[in-house]
């Protein structure tokens, strides 16, 4: 090979347009490569050694075992601990499609511009040690993009929005997508659009991290088998070379929270979430029985003309931003069950009553709670003097006659108290898929709650105003049922049932000390940990 044959200079890149002369031997190894993406990467491509430096890309078993998955999947979702492999795995991968399939477009995205470029400087390294009998001619080669005479390219950019906008994708690729913010923006946008090729595919790489986000709510669907994802996990024992003495040996130098989450392939929380992360795992979503409203309304039970149900209904201003939402609960059964739930973020506040008012009805003339800060006060009062709704909330403690609640920090600090105690000792079911996330990133800030960035609250602010009428007066009246003296007994025959075994044990406090706090309706069992009072 001469110089006029190299790319732009670079003697190690063949460049479009030279003719290759093949051999026999040539052509035999062609096609092993084409056919096995696992042999092309073992033979042939190379790379960086933090100690050996460039060397032979030596593949481990799970390795082989990803590339066939990634070959005879379309969608492939790949939950692999730190440091396993995997992402240098799918540049090889990537590679091999992009040589051996003419006419493609390959996308590596990554949370940063930066980091999808160094990928791209991985792929650029592996094909400038590939023998030029296997290297496509190169049609342009930058930061950004590789372009191939096959007229197959591969570009690198951040994930956002605009990222592939007007771009025929082939083969998507999604490099920690669990740690890409607005993942879910991006992932709603951009997937309709490449998985409508017939053969086009997306992959999807990533650790754990944390649970709720776009990564995690793929990965169980896949688990579930209710997308169209194929998972493949790859966990730290599965990496030559690491066993329990390894193990042991990181976690001292880490901690087991780190370690269960880095390299155990665990979802936790966030650690600063309102519901505990453990009980946030436990949640099991259930599917809608209807779709109403443009799919805007799901339907979880039909009304039962026996039952009670209240209405918590918060309002946003429909402009594409936030969500107006109402959650339907059931009231009559233990424990009380979420059964309707709804979510648009385009319905106009002046319209919104009308769909309240039409669902409430429904719902056995529901007890309608509405937060009526903003825009919230058109809706109360197109429900009460325009449509006559009468069975609406009216909260005393901040106005006299005001229909709603007027949301503050305090009744914020009643409200989020009082849910997490009510989910956490199981009195709430909670089944909508979207609540569930919204649940699994409404954390906390400065000295409130809200939701993580990217992240929206709307249907968990429902929940929120669920508790603080939980544990108020109208509450018991409406259900007979005192909900603060129903968890403290639970609670103590909790800690009775702990103790009893073993005898008492004298702590040094008196027993009247802080095992049940009333505040104006706010209220916490001991727990070991401590309400911060201020939000």
């Amino acid at each position: 090979m001469t110089m006029n044959d190299t790319y732009n200079g670079n003697q190690q890149v063949k460049r479009d347009g030279v003719v290759q002369g093949w051999t026999n031997d040539d052509l035999s190894e062609y096609s092993k490569c084409m056919n096995d993406p696992a042999y092309f990467a073992t033979q042939y491509c190379k790379v960086i050694n933090l100690d050996r430096g460039l060397v032979p890309f030596d593949l481990y078993p799970y390795q082989k075992k990803m590339f066939n998955h990634f070959k005879d999947n379309r969608f492939s979702i790949v939950l692999a601990c730190r440091q396993s492999g995997k992402s240098i795995s799918s540049v090889a991968y990537l590679l091999w499609y992009a040589i051996f399939h003419p006419d493609k477009t390959v996308a590596v995205l990554a949370n940063k511009g930066a980091t999808a470029r160094e990928m791209l400087g991985r792929v650029t390294l592996m094909l400038e040690n590939l023998p030029f009998f296997l290297q496509p001619g190169t049609k342009a080669l930058n930061k950004g993009s590789l372009e191939f005479s096959n007229n197959s390219r591969i570009v690198a950019a951040a994930t956002s929005g605009s990222s592939i906008r007007g771009m025929s994708v082939n083969l998507l690729y999604l490099d920690e997508f669990a740690f890409v913010e607005k993942a879910a923006d991006f992932y709603t946008s951009t997937y309709p659009v490449v998985s409508s090729g017939k053969d086009t595919q997306i992959i999807i790489t990533s650790t754990a991290n944390g649970i709720g986000n776009m990564f995690h709510k793929i990965w169980e669907g896949a688990t579930q088998k209710v997308n169209e994802f194929k998972p493949f996990r790859v966990d730290w024992w599965d990496v030559p070379g690491r066993d329990e003495e390894w193990k042991n040996k990181t976690i001292s130098n880490t901690s087991q929270l780190q370690f269960d989450q880095e390299f155990g392939n665990t979802f936790f929380g966030t650690g600063n979430t309102l519901i505990a992360a453990h009980i946030l795992l436990e949640q099991q979503a259930q599917s809608h029985i209807e779709v109403l409203e443009g799919g805007d309304l799901l339907i979880y039970e039909k009304p039962d003309n026996t039952h009670n149900y209240v209405m918590t209904v918060d309002v946003a201003k429909g402009r594409g931003q936030d969500y107006s939402t109402f959650n339907v609960i059931d009231i009559s059964q233990r424990p009380f069950k979420q059964v309707a739930v709804y979510r648009c973020n385009t319905i106009s506040p002046i319209l919104y009553p009308t769909i309240i008012y039409k669902y409430a009805t429904l719902y056995n003339e529901a007890y309608v709670i509405v937060e009526s800060n903003d825009q919230g006060s058109l809706v109360t009062t197109g429900l009460y003097q325009d449509l006559e709704y009468e069975n609406l909330h009216m909260d005393s403690f901040i106005k006299a006659d005001r229909i709603g609640v007027e949301m503050n920090r305090k009744i914020k600090r009643i409200g989020c108290s009082a849910i997490k105690d009510i989910i956490e000792n199981g009195k709430l079911h909670i089944i909508d898929p979207q609540t569930i996330q919204e649940m699994s990133t409404f954390v906390a800030k400065g000295v409130s709650f809200e939701a993580s960035e990217g992240n929206h609250d709307d249907l968990m602010m429902n929940l929120v105003m669920f508790g603080y009428f939980a544990v108020g007066n109208n509450f018991e009246e409406l259900t007979d049922v005192n909900l603060k003296e129903m968890m403290f007994d639970q609670r103590m025959k909790e800690i009775e049932d702990d103790v009893v075994p073993f005898g008492f044990i004298n702590d040094g406090r008196d027993e009247d000390e802080a095992v049940l706090e009333e505040d104006m309706g706010v209220w916490e069992v001991d727990r070991g940990w401590e309400l911060d009072r201020s939000f």
